[in-house]
């Protein structure tokens, strides 16, 4: 099998391909045109939509070239691929900028140089398109029991499904049409549940172009406890930092599950398989690991500035060696309140540590509220260097008296979550 391929296997991406013989001798040949979509319908990616993104990484590594479709046309009326109802519709506006915004992370995460790497969207022959010469040209060749054999349709016909998702397969085999027709591209990638999408692409080029292409899918990536990766109590881990910080996001790695840690470091970073192997070796500690995993995702997504950051903040936070308290996650608080008596329930809901105050409440309640010592051999002593207390009482207040020579203070949720108070006037 082509190198390509088999890197692709060994790091646990290849789920499915329409034929993976004949695409190895196709790869033999010299370079493939391949690509991968994604719809715009919010203003950024989340990990979860990576990881063909990485596999796209791998690809081009090996020679081939890439093209990344941002569904700016498709977007209009949504995917019912793996949804349990329709889509919320975005205006137009919205979805241009959103697909600005993500065509940026895509570019910094791949580099487009208009070559072995491109973007492209689908509006562009999608939005004025005639709809009656559209379904005379393309229509005509797909078959509704065929596109209802598929997982995605069917299931969607238990709680209903739209006239205008039924569009959808069509519009993205056009999608693979326009792209075989402009850039002579012959392979789609993407998630398994966008198997019918791409096999259906794939059928349309052979009946009209008389070509044969492929494609290929990576499986659907769940923890080790089967939960969808990706996805935290709080939503999904997203690449921009405004709704996902760099320290949040590297916390996010470096919590993982053990059973976890090899499969994501072969998904999601660069490092040789051997080396994942190393870190992974039995009689080696789990933390570290976890540590690489965090700080090379990090490294890819938001810089290696902010990995070191936050992995200094995390080692900070845990007491390890190394660390910055300066890069620990802070918040700022205001100090009247302290001065006054800052209700415990309160002060964890303003440092966002939980999102409402019944939340604090429970937090509190079950002994998960921790705040740095007031105790009288810690005078003088940063917060950050001191002891975390518990707090199990929801009337407990904590006053300036508690504060660091600095005004600061540092809170625990649980056992992984920090903020470091700031206090102003």
């Amino acid at each position: 099998m082509n190198p390509a391929l088999e890197n692709l296997k060994a790091r646990g991406f290849f789920q499915q391909c329409t034929d993976a013989e004949g695409l190895s001798k196709l790869m033999d040949e010299g370079p493939v045109t391949f690509y991968v979509g994604c719809d715009p319908t919010g203003p950024s990616l989340h990990i979860g939509h990576m990881v063909p993104f990485f596999a796209y990484r791998h690809l081009r590594a090996a020679g081939q070239k890439g093209i990344a479709l941002i569904g700016g046309g498709t977007a209009r009326i949504g995917d019912p691929s793996g949804k349990t109802e329709m889509r919320k519709m975005l205006n137009y506006e919205t979805l241009d900028a959103n697909a600005d915004s993500i065509r940026a992370q895509l570019d910094r995460f791949i580099g487009f140089d208009g070559d072995t790497a491109q973007s492209a969207n689908n509006k562009d022959w999608l939005a004025n398109l005639n709809y009656i010469d559209f379904l005379r040209e393309i229509g005509s060749h797909f078959s509704v029991n065929r596109m209802l054999s598929f997982e995605a349709y069917r299931m969607r016909m238990e709680t209903g499904l739209s006239f205008i998702e039924f569009n959808y397969q069509l519009l993205q085999s056009y999608d693979f049409l326009e792209l075989y027709r402009r850039y002579g591209c012959r392979l789609q990638i993407g998630g398994d549940d966008q198997w019918g999408n791409i096999v259906a692409g794939g059928e349309l080029i052979r009946r009209i172009e008389g070509a044969e292409v492929f494609g290929m899918t990576f499986p659907l990536v769940t923890t080790a406890d089967g939960k969808k990766m990706g996805k935290t109590e709080k939503g999904a881990i997203f690449l921009d930092p405004k709704i996902t910080s760099a320290y949040e996001f590297f916390q996010y790695w470096r919590n993982v599950q053990d059973a976890d840690i090899r499969r994501f470091l072969l998904m999601f970073t660069f490092l040789p398989i051997d080396e994942c192997d190393s870190l992974c070796a039995p009689g080696k500690n789990p933390n570290e690991a976890k540590e690489r995993l965090a700080w090379e995702v990090c490294a890819l997504i938001h810089g290696k500035d902010e990995a070191d950051k936050a992995l200094s903040g995390a080692k900070a936070a845990f007491g390890g060696d190394g660390g910055d308290p300066e890069n620990m996650r802070t918040v700022v608080l205001s100090l009247e309140k302290f001065k006054a008596g800052y209700n415990v329930v309160d002060i964890f809901t303003d440092a966002g540590l939980v999102s409402s105050k019944s939340e604090a409440r429970r937090l509190v309640q079950q002994g998960g509220a921790f705040a740095s010592s007031d105790l009288n051999e810690h005078v003088g002593i940063p917060a950050t260097k001191r002891k975390l207390v518990a707090i199990t009482d929801i009337t407990v207040c904590i006053y300036a008296d508690r504060l660091d020579d600095g005004g600061e203070l540092v809170l625990r949720a649980g056992k992984k979550q920090y903020r470091k108070v700031i206090t102003q006037a």
